[in-house]
C-alpha cells in the first residue's frame, strides 16, 4: 500500500508518528511524507484555543502552514495516489484538509490526545464555552476519520460508543534509536570495564534520569519530592531533562536531596543516547485523570534504552509492561524514593530490572507496535 503521513506534527517533539512510518514502512508499505510543523507546542495549541486572541492566532499560523502543506501533499501524489493518509500527532484540524484533498482516499487519524482532557489536565480551558469548543474539536475530528489510532483502552472508552467501531489501540513505542542506543551503551560499558579488583560496579553512584514538559500528568513535582528524600551523599544523582509549568516546584521540592543535574533542553537526536548512560528511568507520577490512562513515551523509551524503569502503577501500565517496570503509587514521593533506595542498594536486582524492561520493549519496537493499525488498513477501513 502507498501511504501518506501528513499535517503540521512536529516529529522531533513527538515522535509518535516517527514510530507509526517506520513501523509500517517495515512491514512493506510504501510511505511518503507530507509535513509542515506548525511550530506550536501542545501547551501552545490549547492555550490558544483557549483565548478570543488565541483562536484568530492559530487560524493565521494554520492557513501559512496550510498553504505549504498542500504544496507537499500535491508533490506526494506525483508518485501515485495514496491508498491511506495518516495524519499525525495533534492532528484535530489537519484532518480537515486531509479530508478535502483526499475526499476518497482511507484516512487515518492518529488521536494520540483529545483536546479537552489535556486541557483539563494543563489547567487550561475549564470555562464551559473553552471546554465545549475543545470537546467540538474532538468529536468533528472523530467524525471526519474513518481510522482513530488512540494507545490504549483508556482512551478507546473515551470515544463515543457510536464511533468506536472506527478505533484500533496501537502501543506508543520507540523509535529503533532508542534500541540502538542501549547497545551502544552496553558496547561502551564493556570497553570502559574496570580490570582491578578495587574499583567495583556497587560502588558507582546509581544514575536516576527524568525527561519532560514538567506538566501535572508527569507527576514533576512528586519526582522533586522523592529526590528531596533521597541520600545527599552521591550514592544516587539524578539527572533532570526539560523545562514546563512545574518545573520549579519541581526543583524546591528536591533541595537537599541527591545531587541533581537540571538541564533545560536536550537535541531529541541526542537523547537516547544520555537516556541510555543511566541506570534507572522515571515514567510519571501524576493522579491527574488523564495521567490514570497513559503509557508515556518515556516508560517505552528508558526501556528500549535498557534502564531500569520505575512509574506510576496504573491500569494501561500495569497492562503493557506486567512486572518489567516497577510500579509504585501515583503521586507517592516516598514510595519512588524508596523504589530508586532499594534499587540502589541491590545491584544484583536492578540487573535483573534492566533486563526484564529490556526483554518487555522488544514488543514494542515499530513493525510490532504498529501491527493492529497494519491489519486495519489492509482489511480496507471504508
Amino acid at each position: 500500500m502507498r501511504i501518506l503521513t501528513f499535517g503540521t506534527y512536529q516529529a522531533s517533539d513527538h515522535p509518535r508518528v516517527r514510530v507509526l512510518a517506520d513501523g509500517l514502512r517495515e512491514r512493506g508499505h510504501r510511505v511518503a511524507e507530507a509535513n509542515v510543523p506548525l511550530g506550536l507546542s501542545t501547551r501552545d495549541r490549547v492555550a490558544m484555543l483557549g483565548a478570543r486572541s488565541g483562536a484568530l492566532q492559530m487560524a493565521g499560523r494554520l492557513a501559512s502552514s496550510w498553504s505549504r502543506l498542500v504544496g507537499a501533499a500535491l508533490r506526494a501524489r506525483r508518485s501515485g495516489r495514496p491508498d491511506a493518509v495518516l495524519v499525525g500527532y495533534m492532528g484535530h484540524f489537519d484532518v480537515w484538509l486531509a479530508r478535502a484533498l483526499f475526499p476518497r482516499t482511507t484516512i487515518a487519524l492518529d488521536h494520540l490526545i483529545f483536546a479537552a482532557t489535556t486541557a483539563q489536565d494543563r489547567g487550561v480551558g475549564d470555562a464551559g464555552l473553552k471546554q465545549r469548543l475543545l470537546r467540538f474539536l474532538d468529536a468533528s475530528a472523530l467524525r471526519i476519520a474513518d481510522v482513530v489510532v488512540v494507545d490504549t483502552e483508556e482512551h478507546r472508552d473515551l470515544v463515543p460508543e457510536r464511533l468506536r467501531s472506527k478505533v484500533v489501540v496501537v502501543p506508543v513505542g520507540a523509535q529503533e534509536s532508542w534500541y540502538d542506543a542501549a547497545t551502544t551503551n552496553a558496547t561502551a560499558t564493556t570497553d570502559a570495564a574496570p580490570t582491578t579488583d578495587d574499583a567495583t560496579t556497587d560502588a558507582a553512584p546509581l544514575r536516576v534520569v527524568f525527561y519532560g514538559l514538567f506538566t501535572p500528568l508527569q507527576g514533576a513535582a512528586t519526582i522533586g519530592a522523592a529526590i528531596g528524600l533521597l541520600p545527599s551523599d552521591g550514592s544516587v544523582t539524578v539527572t533532570m531533562v526539560g523545562s514546563g509549568q512545574d518545573l520549579d516546584a519541581a526543583r524546591a521540592a528536591a533541595g537537599g536531596g541527591a545531587p541533581t543535574e537540571w538541564i533545560p533542553w536536550v537535541d531529541a537526536a541526542e537523547l537516547p543516547a544520555l537516556v541510555a548512560s543511566h541506570d534507572v528511568g522515571v515514567g510519571i507520577m501524576g493522579t491527574t485523570p488523564k495521567a490514570l490512562k497513559v503509557v508515556p513515551n518515556k516508560v517505552y523509551q528508558c526501556a528500549a534504552a535498557g534502564l531500569a524503569v520505575v512509574t506510576s502503577d496504573t491500569a494501561p501500565q500495569r497492562r503493557t509492561f506486567g512486572d518489567a517496570v516497577t510500579a509504585v503509587p501515583a503521586g507517592d514521593a516516598a514510595a519512588l524514593a524508596e523504589a530508586v533506595r532499594v534499587l540502589g542498594a541491590d545491584r544484583a536486582l536492578l540487573a535483573e530490572r534492566r533486563a526484564a524492561a529490556a526483554a518487555a520493549a522488544e514488543r514494542f519496537r515499530p513493525a510490532a507496535a504498529v501491527a493492529p493499525l497494519d491489519d486495519r488498513l489492509r482489511t480496507g477501513a471504508r
